[in-house]
């Protein structure tokens, strides 16, 4: 965020999405009531060093990294926020003077601040704790906006893909030997994980439709979602068909690993140092974060089906989208938006994502360089659009002259034996025609008239008298 963006949110004063504290030696009590709300609400900005009428009066210098500090560590602490949450806080200079700008993400699911649980209304933070409708309300809108928490009252964890599980708990594992999740039953894991949750409108609890979809049996998802399905394609030279398919319906674990290989096998992988020291996959690069984007923040809701298509110049993936805005997304006007955070965390947990908006960013890090100074396209919209561009293999580029080169030889050897046989069929017949010669070498006249050209150019053959009723001569 740029200092003139910050200057736009200070004009626009405190509202829903937008607070001020003041903070200027010490986070103000309230600033976590406030990260409460803004998370059971629509999310926001909170900037500290502002006062509440919108005066910039700054935070002490010697205290910047502390009150920075205390408020990531305080938001990942469960007796302070819970469900923890992480937090992007930012030390921007504004006229001179330092303020902490802390953006807070909607979440798909309900906190509590000390107990607490606190809604967003206008400029204020209410304690709605006691009010049942107003938090059984705030439930059902967790529910609607965020699709992967529907829940299923009748799954059971038979209808769960036991191998999967164990992949992953190997895979969490793996990246971070320090996780509990990998210890626990299976229930006790996916519950964890958020994948177990009560319907406040029906009074029913059960298993989730992220659970479903990242663990679920084929089968049972099939069931439950049969429009479920990403498409990938290879369109290069039968572009009114493809030239290779694959319709991926099986769990966002395994329709990664899929897709990946799916990328691998139609797309080149140029070498590349990272810094001139470390080989980092290009490809790899670019793609974990668009296939990510694809099952990670697709809206489950909705029946249009996931497309990878990739084309001689370019890649293009589209899915739905539950859209925060439109038009396209540049690394300067970007802001990140959860949309299904908790199928994102499995993904984090074994080391499949970021955080949050660290995919946009690789994307526009690595395409120019993938792509000789292409740019990548990010269309937001109720349909997620990716366009990356694409250089011709190299390889393909060398076969082909290969095969130009081929074809112009094997041209030439065919003329070559068709004027050796007009020149025979001349012999026996020096009033034969041009109509006749086709016929006998299965050419077409102007193929043999061509023939004739380069013949009489060659001194070979000659035409005495007209057209009509002069004859052939051959020259030796």
């Amino acid at each position: 965020m740029t200092e003139q963006d910050v200057i736009k949110l200070i004009q626009m004063g405190e509202c829903i999405n937008i607070e001020f504290k003041e903070s200027k030696k010490a986070v103000n009590k309230d600033v976590y009531q406030t990260i409460c709300a803004f998370l059971n609400r629509i999310g926001g900005h909170i900037l500290l060093g502002v006062k509440d009428n919108g005066k910039i009066v700054g935070i002490d210098p010697e205290f910047v990294i502390k009150i920075n500090k205390e408020i990531i560590t305080s938001a990942n602490n469960p007796q302070k926020i819970n469900p923890p949450v992480s937090l992007l806080a930012e030390d921007i200079i504004v006229e001179g003077k330092h303020l902490i700008i802390v953006t807070v993400p909607e979440s798909s699911q309900v906190h509590r601040c000390n107990g607490k649980i606190y809604d967003r209304n206008e400029d204020g933070d209410f304690d709605i704790t006691n009010h049942t409708d107003t938090v059984a309300m705030l439930y059902m809108r967790k529910q609607s906006s965020f699709s992967e928490n529907k829940v299923y009252p009748y799954l059971t964890l038979q209808d769960f893909n036991e191998k999967v599980i164990d992949k992953v708990k190997k895979m969490i594992k793996a990246w971070n030997s320090n996780s509990p999740l990998p210890e626990m039953d299976n229930f006790t894991m996916l519950k964890s994980l958020g994948f177990y949750q009560k319907d406040a409108n029906t009074g029913k609890e059960g298993f989730t439709l992220g659970a479903l979809l990242l663990f679920g049996m084929d089968e049972v998802i099939y069931s439950t979602l049969a429009y479920y399905k990403t498409d990938a394609i290879v369109r290069k030279e039968n572009i009114d068909r493809y030239d290779d398919r694959e319709i991926v319906n099986t769990n966002l674990i395994d329709s990664f690993e899929i897709l990946m290989q799916f990328i691998r096998k139609h797309l080149p992988d140029p070498f590349y140092l990272e810094d001139n020291v470390h080989r980092v996959s290009l490809r790899d690069k670019i793609f974990r974060e668009v296939i990510g984007n694809i099952l990670i923040h697709r809206e489950y809701s909705s029946p249009y089906p996931a497309r990878l298509v990739i084309e001689k110049e370019r890649v293009v993936t589209e899915n739905a989208n539950r859209a925060y805005g439109f038009g396209h997304i540049t690394p300067q006007n970007f802001t990140a938006f959860p949309k299904n955070p908790k199928i994102a965390r499995v993904f984090r947990e074994i080391g499949r994502a970021d955080e949050l908006g660290s995919g946009v960013r690789n994307i526009f890090k690595y395409t120019p360089i993938y792509s000789k100074g292409g740019q990548p396209q990010l269309i937001e919209g109720d349909i997620f659009k990716i366009i990356i561009p694409l250089v011709p293999n190299r390889t393909e580029k060398t076969t082909q002259k290969t095969v130009e080169k081929s074809s112009e030889k094997s041209s030439e050897k065919s003329s070559e034996k068709s004027s050796e046989k007009i020149i025979a069929y001349m012999k026996e017949n020096k009033n034969i025609t041009i109509s006749e010669l086709s016929q006998n070498l299965k050419i077409s006249t102007r193929a043999v008239e061509k023939q004739i050209a380069r013949l009489k150019k060659q001194g070979k053959i000659r035409r005495v008298g007209s057209d009509k009723g002069g004859y052939w001569e051959v020259l030796d």
